[in-house]
């Protein structure tokens, strides 16, 4: 039962006109691919590795599809027919593209029949690779148990892997559940993917297959030792969006930030690129078990979370519409928000609650990710503490699903192991003493809690019904999320986006989105 009292017809109006904005931008997304969902499809064929000057082979096979004008067709297309042609495996070819002594793209061809069907055949390696790490996940949870919910979700972000190693099993002893590796800064940026484990990265670490092995294996090993299982996360956005996913999947991540506007929003990355982008990576995350996080926290650092909170809900109401087309079910929809209402707003402990228990309410089922106080921490540890608490019981009240933990000193560096492990003493305090809250509690009717949500509720209807209206992609020229407007036709990588020709075929799409 509603406890804010919530319009429900309302409620089913919004999420019509989120699914009918969703399935407008399906349609393009169905017609176009981009450079990176075909390297995506390459690795998941078995390339990896870089050349002699260190650009990745995945890259090395794409760019010779591209320049010969094949990217409409797909990787999967030329590659397996390169097999069939040559009989070497798919990593053979990348090395001999390489090497200048091969080019995909001027192969006779075999029968499309043919060629589908050996596309087929080596996709289904990985795919079962893919399903085998999820089995061992589930394994893992069935014989070590978990954390209870809401998840303590803490960041490492030291540049170095090796060194991050030390401090996320630090976290995991201490009573992290969740343990992000922060990308290093401006790596969403690049058009590839760097190689092999990185010890230097500024403001965090570098996102690598091995770098993602390296901490799995080390969770895996301080699972046992405290006897319960610890999920790993990373950042599954920007120019290399499904290679990421791609990579989590081969590596067993549980948690991939993978949001639809984020990179359009505060990266600059072009629209196009990123909408086609993010349906392949959600496909892959949602075979693979990962629970997404979406970035709708980011609007209030850039907008003023009373007045825009309802930007908030819309995009949620479009990321679970874009993630249901993508085969991820609600269990694994980790929408965002986040506590970042000015401090000095009289009674706005009560209107953060109010947009907590709106978002519970409206996705009973998503694993809600709910983001610490940052744009308003000033560097006053102890202030930060408080701001920190009243956050951690906002989460426990309205039943939150991952808890990003606060730092007392956001705003001052990168947080101390010391001041981590204040941080979850912070939130088990809390959640302990609190655990029960919500079950106990009812708002006033037509109080101040509930009266802010209907409010909410109903603008975000409103601007989701004008989106209809006007479509996607005129609302991100028009800069009503965050504030920020983007060009259609503007930002970074655009040029990396065609449309499919007649001969086009990405054999994990059907693969995964049935094997769900």
């Amino acid at each position: 039962m509603s406890k804010l009292n919530l319009n429900q017809d309302l409620i089913r109006k919004a999420r019509e006109s989120a699914r009918h904005i969703a399935e407008d931008v399906q349609k393009f997304i169905d017609i176009h691919t981009t450079i990176a969902v075909e390297r995506t499809v390459t690795r998941l064929l078995g390339v990896d590795g870089v050349n002699d000057v260190g650009t990745p082979l995945p890259n090395v096979v794409v760019d010779n599809i591209k320049a010969n004008g094949g990217l409409g067709t797909g990787a999967a297309y030329f590659l397996a027919n390169a097999v069939l042609h040559t009989g070497m495996t798919a990593q053979e070819i990348a090395e001999k593209v390489a090497a200048g002594e091969l080019d995909i793209t001027k192969l006779p061809q075999k029968s499309v029949k043919e060629i589908h069907e050996k596309a087929n055949e080596l996709a289904a390696l990985m795919v079962e690779r893919v399903k085998n790490n999820r089995a061992q996940r589930e394994d893992y949870l069935n014989t070590l148990g978990e954390g209870k919910r809401p998840y303590l979700y803490v960041i490492v972000a030291t540049g170095n892997i090796y060194e991050d190693v030390v401090q996320a099993q630090s976290a995991a002893k201490q009573g992290a559940d969740i343990i992000a590796v922060i990308r290093t800064t401006g790596q969403s940026l690049l058009d590839y993917v760097p190689y092999g484990a990185t010890t230097e990265g500024f403001g965090g670490t570098y996102a690598t297959q091995e770098n993602f092995r390296i901490m799995r294996k080390a969770l895996d090993e301080v699972g046992q030792e405290v006897g319960r299982y610890i999920r790993l996360c990373n950042y599954c956005s920007g120019l290399c969006m499904p290679e990421i996913a791609a990579m989590g999947a081969m590596e067993r991540l549980d948690v991939m930030l993978n949001d639809a506007l984020y990179g359009i929003l505060f990266r600059d990355i072009n629209m196009q690129r990123t909408l086609v982008d993010q349906n392949f990576s959600r496909i892959i995350n949602g075979f693979a078990g990962v629970i997404i996080n979406t970035g709708e926290d980011n609007y209030l650092t850039t907008a003023d979370a009373i007045e825009e909170a309802h930007t908030v809900l819309a995009s949620q109401f479009i990321n679970e519409q874009f993630a249901l087309k993508a085969g991820i079910p609600e269990e694994q929809m980790g929408l965002g928000h986040a506590f970042e209402m000015e401090p000095g707003v009289e009674n706005g402990f009560l209107l953060e609650l109010a947009q907590a228990q709106m978002a519970r309410e409206i996705f009973p089922k998503a694993p809600l990710k709910y983001m610490p106080p940052t744009k308003f921490m000033t560097g006053n540890i102890f202030k930060g503490h408080i701001q920190d608490a009243l956050f951690n019981m906002v989460s426990i009240w309205t039943n939150q699903g991952l808890q990003l933990l606060g730092m007392m000193t956001e705003a001052i560096h990168t947080p101390l192991m010391s001041e981590r492990a204040l941080s979850i003493e912070n939130a088990r305090y809390i959640f302990n003493n609190m655990r029960n809250i919500g079950d106990e509690m009812e708002f006033k009717q037509g109080g101040m809690i509930q009266s802010r949500a209907a409010e909410v509720l109903e603008n975000a209807a409103r601007l989701l019904q004008n989106i209809e209206e006007e479509g996607l992609f005129a609302t991100l020229e028009q800069g009503k999320f965050g504030g920020v407007k983007r060009s259609r036709t503007g930002g970074k990588g655009l040029d990396g986006v065609t449309e499919k020709d007649a001969r086009y075929f990405n054999p994990f799409i059907e693969m995964m989105l049935s094997g769900q």
